[in-house]
């Protein structure tokens, strides 16, 4: 496994349910101001939805790796966590502060983020997206647990 951070020349893949629509715009924005390539997977408005149906296109391009990475944004952040870990290679980390962003590259080498849009500020989901795509798995006796997942 890479100790590196995430590659800019592969777009950064995105989705939400309606409960994190604002979110992911604001996001998506900040993204594209610090040079990533977006690929948004929708929803593409606050119409209530399916969260599996947004959650499952951007797990399946962070496992086949035609995205650097993915976030994922619902109400809880739980329900599109539990869908994109279904993905064989998916690491998906729910995350509600940035320390737990920070550790979710550090340790455990996640390579999807999932926000809890009803209980975190748009600016701490922007601060934990930046933590998260700029800090690099740690490796070493990290390594050997996250191979067993």
């Amino acid at each position: 496994m890479s100790n590196t951070t995430f590659n800019k020349s592969l777009p950064i893949a995105i989705g939400c349910d309606h409960a994190g629509f604002d979110y992911k715009e604001t996001i998506k924005k900040m993204l594209e101001a610090n040079g990533w390539q977006v690929s948004d997977k929708g929803t593409y408005s606050t119409d209530s939805t399916d969260y599996p149906d947004y959650a499952h296109p951007v797990a399946a391009m962070t496992e086949k790796g035609e995205a650097a990475a993915g976030i994922l944004i619902c109400g809880s952040g739980n329900g599109v966590c539990m869908t994109a870990n279904k993905h064989q290679g998916v690491r998906a980390a729910l995350c509600w502060t940035n320390e737990l962003a920070e550790l979710a590259r550090l340790h455990n080498n996640a390579n999807a983020i999932c926000i809890p849009a009803r209980f975190v500020s748009i600016e701490l989901a922007e601060e934990m997206v930046n933590t998260f795509l700029s800090t690099a798995f740690e490796g070493g006796r990290h390594e050997k647990r996250v191979n067993k997942i």
